[in-house]
């Protein structure tokens, strides 16, 4: 064998910067003695899914970390009393998303002072809190939402604006955004928040992917209206305001012009105008649109008339006038309403 020279080679190293990877971000969801069940549910299973998600994918960030934490810690009877075992929150910990769910017992944790305290502490530090339905009078207790729009169910809508003025309160949105605040409507609109919330962090892909195995809308058509009862009818003290309220609703396809209304209760249009207002909390032209809306529901969800026969009954005079209006107070369209309200009949067997 030939003798073998080993001369020096030159070696040339590149340095690469090695990063841990980030870690998982730690979702809060606060729970309380009467807390709504699927409040803190629905929003936990789609963080979870998220993270189960983006496991598949190693070059991708770790997900989530999810908490159910307690004042007390340990078992917490929820609304319809399926007890949840909850963490012991802790008030100095480290907390990315903080989740405060709604409830009946919301108004009993929003009066307690060391649940305030801590909402508003844990708040402090979170880089995004969220309200899930009720859930916006514990964080209001806390003042985080002054001067801020936000959302809840909407039969709880009024007492929130009632009792928080300085809140911008919207009773149509699904969820709504303002900084750092994230608030939601009614029960099932936690999901709803949270996968808003999952592709505000990791895009589209991941939050659809989420939605299919829950068998949801990643982007629920309209508002909460469309699911409302109509509740939003205040009963006026004046017997002639009640006595035109009484005719608009007992015919909301007739002639509700306010020169005609003010005639049939004897008052002069301007005086009826003014009393209208200042009784019911609307002008007497939106109280027609919402009671022909509201015609216009029960119309559709019982029978299978076409639009424009419904449109013209109550009030609307032609389907294009139904929809826009349909839009602009439910936030979606007369056929898709009835798709998604109509109550079908079981079908006769031929035989």
């Amino acid at each position: 064998m030939g003798n073998v020279s080993l001369t020096p080679s030159r070696i040339a190293f590149t340095v690469v910067a090695v990063t841990a990877d980030p870690p998982a971000r730690r979702v809060l969801l606060l729970a309380y003695p009467g807390v709504q069940a699927l409040d803190v549910t629905g929003p936990h299973e789609v963080f979870v899914g998220a993270t189960t998600v983006l496991a598949a994918d190693p070059s991708r960030h770790r997900g989530y970390q999810v908490v159910v934490g307690a004042m007390g810690g340990g078992p917490t009877r929820t609304e319809s009393g399926l007890t949840i075992v909850a963490d012991t929150v802790d008030r100095a910990g480290e907390v990315d998303t903080l989740i405060v769910p709604g409830g009946s017992g919301v108004y009993d944790a929003a009066a307690d002072e060391t649940t305030v305290a801590a909402v508003a502490e844990l708040a402090a530090r979170a880089r995004r809190v969220v309200s899930v339905c009720s859930g916006a009078f514990l964080l209001a207790a806390a003042g985080l939402l002054t001067g801020r729009r936000v959302t809840t169910h909407w039969a709880r809508a009024q007492r929130l604006a009632r009792e928080h003025p300085s809140i911008d309160v919207d009773a149509d949105a699904i969820w709504l955004r303002d900084g750092n605040v994230w608030t939601s409507a009614g029960v099932t609109a936690g999901i709803d928040v949270s996968l808003a919330l999952v592709e505000d962090d990791h895009g589209v892909e991941v939050a659809e992917t989420v939605a299919r195995w829950l068998v949801m809308f990643l982007r629920r058509p309209g508002g909460q209206s469309q699911f409302a009862a109509p509740v939003w009818r205040a009963r006026a003290q004046q017997p002639p305001v009640r006595r035109a309220q009484e005719l608009i609703e007992a015919e909301p396809g007739a002639d509700h012009r306010v020169g005609v209304l003010a005639a049939r209760v004897a008052m002069s249009e301007r005086h009826f105008l003014r009393r209208f207002s200042a009784e019911t909390g609307v002008t007497p032209a939106r109280y027609i649109a919402r009671t022909r809306v509201e015609a216009a529901r029960r119309e559709l969800e019982a029978n299978d008339e076409p639009v424009s026969t419904i449109a013209a009954r109550v009030g609307f005079g032609t389907s294009e006038s139904m929809r826009r209006t349909f839009h602009r107070h439910l936030g979606t369209s007369p056929d898709d309403y009835r798709r998604r309200f109509a109550r079908r009949s079981e079908r006769k067997d031929p035989r």
